[in-house]
């Protein structure tokens, strides 16, 4: 079965929703030729309710809204990823992972471009561990 994954949703024109919605029209009862899953921003869930996309979303199967990580979960997080990279060590102190926490307000991709660009100063600056200081210029140079 394909899976189409239509990303950035929320941008999409009226006229582009309502056309996916005629493409369930098509025997839709009788067999399920494709999986379509529509990704995008919190307000896409807004104007699926509205009336002229009500057809579409009267055929969507399942809805998911991911919320943001609480602030345990993002140190897991970020521990697990490194770990997947081969770290041995911790490389983010105590007080770098509270700031990253403090600043991604728990979303995952926040969360990684944030520990990312960190990674790639305390590089530059040659640190052992990647403090709130290295944060702290990550964010900035991110300008979040």
């Amino acid at each position: 079965t394909p899976v189409f994954i239509l990303d950035e949703m929320h941008l999409a024109k009226d006229a582009f929703l309502q056309d996916i919605a005629l493409l369930f029209n098509f025997q839709m009862d009788s067999t399920n030729p494709f999986i379509l899953i529509l990704a995008g921003l919190p307000h896409l869930k807004t104007r699926l309710t509205m009336n002229h996309h009500r057809p579409l979303s009267q055929r969507l199967i399942m809805k998911y809204e991911i919320q943001p990580l609480p602030k345990e979960e993002i140190v897991s997080y970020i521990n697990h990823h490194l770990k997947i990279a081969g770290a041995k060590m911790p490389i983010f102190t105590e007080s770098a992972l509270e700031a990253i926490a403090l600043r991604s307000q728990g979303w995952p991709r926040v969360i990684n471009k944030i520990t990312i660009n960190s990674l790639l100063f305390g590089f530059q600056l040659k640190k052992e561990q990647i403090d709130e200081e290295v944060v702290r210029l990550a964010i900035e140079d991110i300008g979040i």
